[in-house]
C-alpha cells in the first residue's frame, strides 16, 4: 500500500478493534482522528499513541453529528459484547442507527469512503452453515439481543441506501468473533471470560452443553482484513471477515485451561436467550475479492491473549 494514505476517522477508536486499527494505520503513515465516548472503549488502549504526531483523540458520541474533513471513515463505534450492548439497549440501537446516519452524512459531504463494522450477528441463529453473505439471516426482532442484531441490520440498510441514492463510497464488513490483546477484563465475551476465569482459578462457565460452535479470528488478521476491504477499489460488501476454523465452546474451555495451566473446573449453566447454536463464516468472497484469509492459528492466538491478561490481572 502506498504511503500517506490520507486523513482517517475511526469511530470507536479507543475500543479493542479501534486501537489495533489505529496502530496499523499509523504504521502506514495515515493521519488518524480517533473518536470515542468511552462507554466500552478505554484510554488505556490508546495511551501509547498520545505522543504520536499523527494521532488525535476527540471525546465524542456518534449519536450526535460530527464535523471534520476526512478522506476515509472506519465506523466501528458500538458496544459489541452482550454485557455492554444489553446494559443500555436503547443507547445501543441509537448508536447503530443515528451514529451510522451521522457518519454517512459526513461521508456524503466530504466525499469520504466509509467502512461499516457490521457483525455476524446479522445472521442471528442461522439455518444455513457456514454463513455466506447471500444468507439473509434468522433474527429475533424483539429479543434481548435485538438492539445489537437489528441495529446492525439497519446500519447495513442505511449504508446501501446512501450508496444507491447518494453515491456514497461504502464498504460493509461482517465481523465474526475476534479476540486478542486489549479485550476488556469484564468484556463478557467467551474468550476473555474463559481466560480470566482460568487465570484466577475460578470455575469456567459454559452455557448449555458446550456443543455450540464458534469461529475465532485473531485481532491482527481482522485488522488486515478491514484495511484490505477499505483499500479495495471494487468491493462494497457485505463481506465476511472471520476465521473458518470452527470449534465447540467446550473445546475452547478445555484448551484455555490447558494453556493457562489452570486448576479451574468446568461448570454448566442454561443457554442465554437467542444464543446461536452455530457460527462459522464462509470467507470465499474475501479470499476471491481481497486475497485475504486468516494466518494466526487458535493455539498461537490464545497464547498471545493469555499473556496479555496475565499482565493485565497482575496490576488489578
Amino acid at each position: 500500500m502506498e504511503k500517506n494514505i490520507g486523513r482517517i476517522l475511526i469511530t470507536g477508536g479507543a475500543g479493542f478493534l479501534g486501537s489495533h486499527l489505529s496502530e496499523a494505520l499509523l504504521a502506514k503513515d495515515a493521519d488518524i482522528l480517533c473518536t470515542d465516548n468511552f462507554f466500552s472503549g478505554s484510554k488505556d488502549n490508546i495511551r501509547h499513541l498520545f505522543q504520536h504526531p499523527y494521532f488525535e483523540l476527540i471525546r465524542h458520541d456518534v449519536t450526535h453529528p460530527f464535523f471534520a474533513e476526512v478522506d476515509k471513515i472506519y465506523h466501528l463505534a458500538c458496544p459489541a459484547s452482550p454485557i455492554h450492548y444489553q446494559y443500555n439497549a436503547i443507547k445501543t440501537i441509537k448508536t447503530s442507527v443515528l451514529g451510522t446516519i451521522h457518519m454517512l452524512g459526513l461521508a456524503k459531504r466530504t466525499k469520504a469512503r466509509i467502512l461499516l463494522a457490521s457483525t455476524s450477528e446479522v445472521y442471528g441463529d442461522p439455518k444455513v452453515h457456514p454463513q455466506a453473505e447471500t444468507y439473509w439471516g434468522h433474527v429475533n426482532p424483539i429479543g434481548v439481543r435485538s438492539c445489537y442484531d437489528e441495529g446492525k441490520r439497519v446500519a447495513e440498510t442505511l449504508m446501501m441506501d446512501y450508496h444507491r441514492q447518494n453515491r456514497v463510497d461504502i464498504r460493509i464488513a461482517r465481523i465474526f468473533n475476534t479476540y486478542g490483546p486489549r479485550m476488556a477484563v469484564q468484556d463478557g465475551r467467551v474468550v476473555s471470560n474463559f481466560i480470566v476465569q482460568a487465570l484466577k482459578g475460578n470455575p469456567i462457565t459454559v452455557y448449555g452443553e458446550g456443543t455450540q460452535t464458534r469461529s475465532f479470528c485473531y485481532v491482527s488478521d481482522m485488522i488486515s482484513g478491514l484495511i484490505d476491504l477499505m483499500e479495495n477499489q471494487d468491493v462494497t460488501g457485505p463481506i465476511n471477515l472471520g476465521n473458518p476454523e470452527e470449534c465447540t465452546i467446550l473445546d475452547l474451555a478445555e484448551r484455555i485451561i490447558r494453556l493457562c495451566n489452570s486448576s479451574s473446573r468446568i461448570i454448566h449453566k442454561p443457554l442465554p436467550q437467542d444464543d446461536p447454536v452455530q457460527r462459522c463464516p464462509d470467507i470465499a468472497l474475501a479470499q476471491e475479492k481481497l486475497g485475504w484469509q486468516p494466518e494466526v492459528g487458535l493455539e498461537h492466538g490464545l497464547k498471545q491473549t493469555i499473556a496479555y491478561f496475565q499482565e493485565k490481572l497482575s496490576h488489578i
